[in-house]
């Protein structure tokens, strides 16, 4: 027998910076980061997508960032500066896709050029999912606006679409070129969108740093209360914990584990049983109270680090049940978890607050019994 064999290895890197008022022309952060990436006789165009929602809140947008880039010589800003809708139909619409490929195409953005998405993370994951179809990859640069897309998915190596009613169906492991953090972004958030990034903050203190959990516990008045820099320490240290796991797990998911996705089963399908009307974030936190009781119910966790879960879920203004958990909707959430992956199924629980452990099956009747004590002891947010 003949065998020819190949192996080989691909470097990523990229930066996330932090920086106040991004476009300001005083601001230098981004003017340095396209100096440092410069090729010296070759302009790169920037093609910016922007969220409907932030120019909503921000309608000088467009202005200051044309005024940013005029004078600056190293770059080409693409005139259409492209504006959608955002929010979760921006995944479920395939209009959309269409959309940008075309002005990818028209515009001639190349893979030396920038696509660069400003807004929630589904708006990046829908941009970052076109950039990394054309052309076989562009590069991208995120400017995430949310809690959520800040300290998780914005930061993050995936990208996607919703398809055939499954989250994420159709996507791409493309890590962005940059991040840029901008906490001026999160003060127009409306109190719901404010909560729903700090579910993802809960989760990965309590599947990697237990020391960050007692913080949020010791903070949860002055995040609820939307203080500005309380705020900023939770999104720079929950980009921390998640880069450090890209870093040292399984950043494209070849296994079957996907621990950063604690109390997620639920959280996916609960978003499609409720046709997206509650927030990702919502939706994890619903899962990780779940999860967490699960784990109790088991005996592994302990009812005392249990209640803690669920007080600081609440103290921050979460609701932990909602209707469309009842029934056997929410179950078919574990094969579609599965299969998105492909092999064993794989669900990360609770042993203590900063441990997890993995287990490969879960059952039914106790997940009922779980969803019934959710719903039993529902505590509405003020």
């Amino acid at each position: 027998m003949n065998t020819l064999h190949q192996s080989f290895s691909v470097r990523f890197s990229y930066d996330v910076y932090f920086s106040e008022r991004l476009f300001e022309s005083t601001n230098p952060t981004l003017l340095e980061f396209l100096k440092k990436h410069h090729t010296e006789g070759f302009r790169k165009k920037l093609l910016f997508v922007l969220d409907e929602g932030v120019m909503a809140s921000h309608p000088l947008l467009l202005d200051q960032i044309k005024a940013y880039f005029v004078g600056i010589s190293l770059v080409d800003l693409v005139p259409h500066l492209l504006v959608i809708p955002g929010g979760e139909g921006a995944k479920n619409d395939p209009t959309l896709v269409d959309q940008l490929i075309d002005v990818v195409d028209r515009y001639g953005i190349d893979r030396h050029s920038y696509v660069v998405a400003v807004g929630g993370g589904s708006v990046l994951d829908l941009v970052g999912y076109v950039a990394a179809i054309s052309h076989r990859g562009i590069r991208h640069i995120r400017i995430p606006t949310t809690v959520l897309s800040q300290n998780d998915s914005g930061i993050g190596v995936k990208n996607g679409v919703n398809y055939r009613g499954k989250k994420n169906f159709l996507g791409s492991f493309a890590p962005p070129v940059a991040v840029f953090n901008d906490p001026h972004f999160l003060e127009t958030l409306d109190d719901r969108d404010w909560r729903a990034g700090m579910s993802e903050a809960i989760k990965v203190a309590l599947i990697k740093d237990r020391a960050f959990f007692e913080w949020l516990e010791a903070n949860a008045d002055k995040l609820a209360a939307r203080d500005r820099e309380t705020m900023q320490y939770l999104v720079h240290r929950c980009a921390e914990l998640h880069l450090d796991h890209i870093a040292s797990g399984d950043p494209f998911e070849m296994g079957s584990s996907r621990p950063l996705d604690f109390g997620h089963w639920s959280a996916h399908k609960l978003e499609q049983l409720t046709d997206f009307e509650i927030r990702h974030g919502e939706a994890v936190a619903i899962g990780i109270a779940l999860d967490s009781l699960y784990s109790q119910r088991l005996g592994w966790l302990s009812e005392a680090d249990t209640n803690r879960i669920l007080n600081l879920e609440r103290a921050l203004g979460f609701s932990l049940f909602h209707p469309a958990l009842e029934g056997d909707g929410i179950l078919k959430g574990l094969n579609e978890f599965r299969e998105h992956l492909g092999g064993r199924l794989t669900i990360m629980l609770l042993t203590a607050i900063g441990q997890g452990v993995e287990v490969h099956e879960m059952n039914p009747d106790r997940i009922r019994e779980v969803i019934g004590i959710l719903k039993e002891n529902e505590i509405q947010p003020a």
